[in-house]
């Protein structure tokens, strides 16, 4: 009898088969935050049903409203992300006087 291994296995296996690389991780890591961006830019679509009024209808919205600043923390995270893989890729490194702290304006004012 053969024992049938899952695809989750399979990936465990060669995983542990590569090096672990930054770049990598950080590349798997953008591709998760595009598709949770992608989720909650879906969620906000979503009307909010005219049926519900008062506290409950306030609720909804604020809902809404948390979940538009989280996506675009998330954006302004991916966007820094990205410029971090930028460097790596260019540089062969991070140079330590990099701040990733400042958003898109920040960056590109100094």
């Amino acid at each position: 009898m053969t024992k049938s291994i899952t695809v989750h296995e399979l990936k465990i296996y060669f995983m542990s088969k590569t090096k672990f690389t930054t770049a990598t991780a950080a590349r798997k890591l953008m591709d998760s935050m595009a598709i949770a961006i992608d989720n909650m830019i879906d969620e906000i679509k979503k009307p909010v049903d005219p049926e519900i009024n008062g506290s409950a209808r306030k609720a909804e919205l604020q809902s809404i409203k948390q979940t538009a600043i989280d996506c675009k923390e998330l954006i302004v995270e991916r966007q820094r992300l990205e410029q971090m893989l930028k460097d790596l890729k260019d540089n062969g490194g991070i140079s330590e006087d990099k701040d990733y702290s400042g958003g898109f304006a920040e960056r590109f004012s100094k």
